[in-house]
């Protein structure tokens, strides 16, 4: 395995990310992926929809590095409407284990007041850690 979740002793396991991970490894280092795909086409303007396809360009990014979903060790979500993210969570929680299963790196959710692509309502950074050969 090349990382490992940091979880202080008397801490509530927080639910759908963790704390903090620690990795040995290759680092690659995915950009923001916002909800269009490889031809720059938006096909919803749901939000949930929107994280889905953003899960999966950055799961077709990680594996141009040989990686796969339990190698990410960090997401930043960028996201135009916290009541959109709160009103459609269940869906979100669906698409990310989709796309992604249960593995919940450490995570971030900001608000911000727009993305560079006006059409789209949210933008996910990615890292994550790669076993290094033999390991």
């Amino acid at each position: 395995m090349s990382h490992q979740v940091l979880q202080p002793p008397g801490w509530t396991r927080p639910r759908g990310y963790s704390n903090g991970m620690i990795g040995s490894g290759r680092q690659v280092f995915i950009a923001g992926q916002i909800g269009w795909d490889g031809e720059c086409r938006f096909a919803s303007d749901g939000f949930a929809d929107q994280v889905r396809q953003a899960l999966r360009n950055i799961v077709a990014v990680l594996a141009e590095a040989g990686g796969r979903p339990e190698h990410l060790v960090r997401l930043t979500w960028y996201v135009t409407s916290r009541d959109e993210y709160h009103a459609e969570i269940a869906a979100v929680g669906a698409a990310y284990r989709e796309v992604i299963g249960r593995h919940f790196p450490a995570m971030s959710v900001v608000q911000v007041v727009a993305l560079m692509e006006s059409h789209a309502k949210v933008e996910i950074e990615a890292t994550a850690v790669l076993p290094t050969a033999g390991g």
